[in-house]
């Protein structure tokens, strides 16, 4: 099963968040959240991990730069992308001070933008700041962390640390989107060309691994043994 990206909608025009909506459910890779204005946008922005946000400029409440700026503070870190009816906007929606990665013009074609977002999607994963859901975890490889669900704010759960090694165990079955992998393929993604290194070392970091997050010690429902490899259940 592929990893569905889900997009943050924010626009206060229903028919367009619902023409969106409608066109990308058209895409299995996809699942989308719509927001009317901008404070319930960033409302659901802080409440839930996003790959990437589509946020309107002019909207009622506060104006979209406003809203992407805010965004950023409270440490989103996935691709946004502005919606406007002004090509004029350009400049202050790509300025450093909105945080916005890039900008689509009003009318536009859905092709056009689904090419753009998928470049940034592409992008994203390959970089620093991405996060990715991985059952109840938010997966954050570049702090080498899992942050599991805080049902309580006042009795915040602490975070999860992984090693560099069970990090890219983690990246690579990740992004293989629930397939299994080879453990002669995972030996070698994660620690290259080096004969010294057995299965016998990665089994015993895949051990380690299932020690910090399987929700039931001694049963694997995370982090599955498949014949001849490994593979993550994402859905937990």
């Amino acid at each position: 099963m592929a990893v569905k990206k889900k997009i943050l909608l924010v626009d206060d025009d229903a028919v367009l968040r619902e023409e969106l909506a409608e066109h990308f459910s058209l895409y299995d890779e996809f699942e989308t959240v719509s927001a009317a204005n901008g404070a319930e946008g960033l409302a659901a922005s802080k409440e839930q991990t996003f790959d990437l946000i589509i946020l309107d400029v002019d909207m009622p409440d506060m104006q979209g730069t406003e809203v992407c700026g805010l965004m950023r503070k409270a440490g989103v870190a996935a691709p946004i992308v502005m919606l406007t009816g002004n090509d004029g906007d350009a400049d202050q929606i790509l300025g450093l001070n909105s945080g916005a990665n890039d900008y689509v013009t009003k009318p536009f074609r859905f092709g056009v933008l689904l090419a753009r977002l998928r470049a940034h999607l592409r992008s994203f994963e390959q970089s620093e700041d991405a996060i990715f859901q991985i059952g109840p975890y938010a997966f954050k490889p570049s702090s080498k962390r899992l942050t599991p669900p805080q049902p309580d704010p006042a009795r915040p759960v602490r975070d999860i640390r992984l090693t560099e090694k069970e990090t890219n165990i983690l990246k690579y079955l990740y992004r293989a989107g629930g397939k299994a992998v080879a453990r002669e393929e995972l030996l070698h993604e994660v620690w290259g060309y080096n004969s010294g290194v057995t299965t016998h070392t990665l089994e015993t970091h895949v051990y380690r691994l299932r020690q910090k997050i399987e929700p039931e010690k001694g049963t694997a429902t995370l982090l599955v043994t498949e014949p001849g490899g490994y593979r993550l259940e994402l859905d937990g």
